[in-house]
């Protein structure tokens, strides 16, 4: 049975959840294909057969496996025999920290500067939506938080450093080639990329150049993604 991968999609097919990407470079990385499953924010009953309401959601048979972090440990323990994401318990701790990193310190910042774009990709229902939701975490209209978004991306970039600071001695985090931990951090950029123009790294940062190497991966597999249309992003 094909596994089945369900995520959020845009008004034009834009697939521009973060989450979504960590699993879909993660599947890429095992050397597997999910059919995508496009779902509507606003649309619970979508996913109502899995118990929940986020996605990503991977239908791997009959299990639903809910939640990025969740699918790549399934991925991980299920197609074992492929190329590992972790490269081992070490390996699996270490991007763990990374996922709680990028989570709980660099979304809070990056998300405010771009929020104001997202909802132009999406269809009115769905604007609705995470508009309220933006706008009730953040507690400003989504204008105001764009207002100040050239102030904020210098905090945002300042908090890049340790992840800059690998990138003078290797290609990537995990070391001379990506994995698991490098997907969580591409996610970021790869959501910013697909929603906005707004440039949120400086053409001449390392990470920048990391970046690159990531949208090259996989026969350009990233890159290929219907994006927002900029020269620098």
């Amino acid at each position: 049975m094909p596994l089945e991968l369900f995520e959020l999609c845009g008004r034009e097919g834009q697939r521009y959840s973060q989450f979504s990407w960590r699993t879909t470079m993660a599947l890429a990385h095992k050397g597997l294909q999910a059919e995508p499953k496009p779902v509507r924010v606003s649309d619970k009953a979508a996913i109502a057969f899995s118990k929940q309401d986020k996605v990503p959601i991977l239908v791997d048979g009959e299990v639903a496996i809910p939640d990025s972090w969740r699918i790549a440990e399934h991925l991980e323990s299920r197609y074992c025999d492929a190329q590992s994401l972790f490269g081992g318990e070490t390996g699996h701790a270490l991007a763990r920290f990374i996922n709680a990193w990028v989570d709980r310190t660099l979304l809070g910042r990056l998300a405010p500067l771009i929020a104001v774009d997202v909802v132009t990709i999406l269809d009115d229902a769905d604007a609705r939506h995470v508009r309220g939701q933006f706008e009730r975490i953040f507690g400003k209209p989504l204008e105001e938080l764009a207002a100040s978004r050239d102030e904020g991306v210098v905090a945002f970039r300042r908090l890049l450093d340790p992840a800059r600071a690998v990138m003078r001695f290797q290609p990537f985090l995990s070391g001379a080639d990506p994995a698991y931990a490098d997907y969580i951090l591409f996610s970021l950029f790869q959501w910013a990329r697909i929603v906005s123009a707004f440039p949120v790294l400086e053409p001449n940062d390392a990470l920048a150049a990391w970046r690159e190497r990531m949208l090259d991966l996989f026969g350009g597999l990233a890159r290929t993604q219907i994006s927002f249309p900029a020269m620098e992003r």
